[in-house]
């Protein structure tokens, strides 16, 4: 299906009405503790990265402790989070890097927060738009579930899915919408049985429509 302009204002809007509350769900106090926490994300859900980072993050919270605290003290912090081996190895290695080439803080453009360990192109994408009021589209599993169903694009491929979305949706708008993805992605057009008698945008939908 092809989107007209009017077509994606009117997702847009009916997204908004739907999710007016669309936010990072992960809970933080600086932009460090925000990138700590999206790097735990991976392959790990937002309740339980929060559930993990509340304790650890009332002690350990700036770049210093992470980057001198013995590595398998790091791993035990944040084990619950799972794949805590590479996950420990690359925020130390981050927060070392935050420490010799930033003077501890968070670089604040996507290129520069791609050079840190552990942060691909996701990662810095969020971090951008959510510490640094940038706009910025990052593409998550929710993302690419929902531009594949909706019909935005027919290809798997993170990178694909976030130049089809900077094509059609206006640049001033990319973090907005990503944030209203997910929230839709998560509480309406869930993985295993979305809930398209309560999505408004149904009718804008391949799926719904190949599926009725």
């Amino acid at each position: 299906m092809k989107y007209s302009k009017s077509d994606i204002d009117t997702i847009i809007s009916r997204l908004e009405q739907m999710h007016p509350n669309a936010h990072c769900e992960l809970n933080h106090s600086s932009n460090f503790e925000l990138l700590v926490a999206v790097i735990l994300s991976a392959q790990c859900t937002d309740k339980r990265v929060n559930e993990v980072t509340k304790e650890v993050f009332k002690e350990y919270n700036t770049p210093q402790q992470y980057a001198t605290m013995p590595i398998e003290k790091l791993e035990m912090l944040i084990k619950p989070c799972g794949f805590y081996h590479n996950k420990a190895r690359n925020i130390q290695k981050c927060a070392q890097q935050l420490m010799e080439e930033y003077n501890g803080e968070v670089p604040s453009t996507i290129e520069q927060l791609m050079t840190l360990s552990g942060v691909g192109r996701k990662t810095a994408n969020v971090v951008y738009s959510v510490a640094f009021n940038g706009q910025a589209i990052a593409v998550d599993t929710h993302l690419k579930r929902l531009a594949n169903r909706i019909g935005f694009i027919k290809n798997n491929n993170p990178l694909k899915v976030e130049e089809r979305l900077m094509e059609i949706i206006p640049k001033d708008k990319w973090s907005r919408v990503h944030h209203l993805l997910i929230f839709h992605g998560r509480y309406i057009c869930t993985a295993r049985s979305p809930k398209c008698e309560n999505c408004t945008i149904k009718e804008y939908c391949d799926y719904y429509r190949r599926k009725n």
